[in-house]
């Protein structure tokens, strides 16, 4: 699928392909494309697209690199969809001196939220590398509200752990949280890996000195590619301390696993303990010896019976006085 959209008055319009022509667009986004869409785009700008094999290349040369007078830069970006986990998959960003054409085989969110941003307010999107910057902005935002999502859902978590332990806890929802623990783990690792490789492509733009083959950030634009790169920056530390926070949960939360398995165990323990003294007796007075002076009384049973119950509530007592039940 192909969209586009042009700069009119200052703000981001999406544009009629039936009526207009692609070299009219400012921002032109290739959405899982098909082998024809692609012809057309290459062949209305001038430009090779790199195929979906090119994109998933993770060598530095292949990511960012300079061929004919077009800057390519490929990220890894999150999709995050409603009902499943979040996606992760390259985005390649074709940057020519006066529009952008972005590439992708996922959907992420921070497309629509810059689109939908930018036909609302007013933007100075002139170029390429414009468009490109208000694009990478969205997507750092999408990235920071992605992480204090993830917060709110560690605290939670922590709190279920810890609710665990208590004598009203479930032992079966240790299981849940475990997957839980596992989801919000793989959800860290996407983050920091599309924050890894966006602050790649900013340090790249940022370092790179004004070329004649292809466009490079303006004075204009450096205070703006700056600041997001400083939000990345803080957003890698934020990224840090969530998987470490993530290594506590799982930690805590097999440590409760195995207090509970010992609790069990206890248990068991303590009940073959109390029930060893009266097995004992049972044994004696169930030997078949002739001379056993207590088969003759007529109180001999009773008494057997009672010295079973007492040598069984004995350590039951005993147990509940050392505090260890």
């Amino acid at each position: 699928m192909i969209k586009a959209w042009r700069s009119r008055q200052h703000r981001l319009e999406p544009l009629d392909l039936a009526q207009r022509s692609l070299t009219e667009a400012l921002w032109i986004d290739l959405d899982c494309p098909t082998e024809a869409e692609e012809d057309s785009v290459e062949a209305a700008l001038r430009i090779d697209i790199p195929t979906r094999e090119d994109m998933q290349e993770i060598e530095v040369s292949s990511r960012i690199y300079r061929e004919g007078g077009v800057l390519f830069l490929t990220a890894q970006i999150i999709a995050s969809p409603e009902a499943r986990d979040a996606e992760i998959g390259p985005m390649t960003f074709a940057v020519l001196a006066d529009r952008l054409v972005t590439v992708h085989y996922h959907h992420p969110r921070s497309l629509t939220y810059f689109a939908d941003w930018a036909a609302r307010h007013d933007t100075a999107l002139e170029t390429g590398l414009d468009a490109l910057m208000g694009l990478l902005e969205a997507m750092v935002d999408r990235l920071a509200d992605i992480l204090e999502a993830e917060a709110r859902q560690h605290e939670v978590l922590s709190k279920a752990i810890f609710a665990a332990h208590r004598p009203s806890g479930k032992a079966e929802t240790l299981g849940a949280v475990l997957q839980r623990i596992g989801r919000a783990e793989a959800m860290n690792g996407k983050v920091n890996e599309s924050l890894a490789t966006i602050l790649r492509l900013l340090t790249y733009l940022t370092s790179a000195p004004e070329v004649a083959d292809g466009p490079s950030l303006q004075v204009r634009q450096l205070p703006v590619a700056m600041a997001q790169l400083q939000d990345l920056r803080s957003l890698r530390e934020v990224a840090v301390a969530q998987s470490e926070k993530v290594r506590f949960l799982l930690d805590a939360t097999l440590g409760v696993i195995n207090i509970r398995q010992s609790d069990v165990i206890k248990i068991f323990s303590v009940v073959a303990f109390v029930f060893l003294p009266p097995t004992l007796i049972a044994s004696i007075y169930g030997m078949n010896f002739v001379h056993m002076p207590e088969l003759q009384w007529t109180w001999g049973y009773p008494m057997a019976l009672g010295l079973m119950v007492v040598s069984a509530v004995v350590p039951w007592l005993i147990f509940r006085w050392k505090k260890w039940l």
